[in-house]
């Protein structure tokens, strides 16, 4: 019997799911809808654009930033955010990477 050496993650293939993982919540996708269209931005903010709590909206940040999608920075006694435009190029180029590859011909059907 022949064993094979499970195929090691590339470094794309993690970030994808990183960034999978913080685009899978839908307050996530109205949290970064609305970054992008601001310079810049405090957390009131975007808790009054949503219909969350506080706690909520920081969580939801939090997971934003650690997929490096958004980025914060202390002011005084709050944080502004804002989209962390290398990242979110970075991050665009490696999904559109997924989403491109081409599917071989099959002779079967699938399902």
């Amino acid at each position: 019997m022949a064993y094979h050496k499970k195929q090691e993650f590339k470094t794309d293939e993690i970030k994808a799911s990183e960034i999978a993982k913080a685009l899978s919540h839908p307050a996530r996708i109205s949290i970064l809808k609305f970054l992008v269209q601001q310079k810049s931005c405090i957390c009131n903010d975007i808790v009054e654009h949503l219909p969350l709590s506080q706690s909520t909206v920081s969580q939801h940040l939090k997971e934003l930033k650690n997929a490096g999608l958004i980025q914060g920075e202390i002011d005084g006694p709050r944080v502004c955010y804002c989209i962390d435009k290398e990242n979110w190029k970075k991050a665009k180029e490696i999904m559109q990477e997924l989403f491109d590859i081409k599917f071989l011909p099959v002779k079967n059907k699938c399902c």
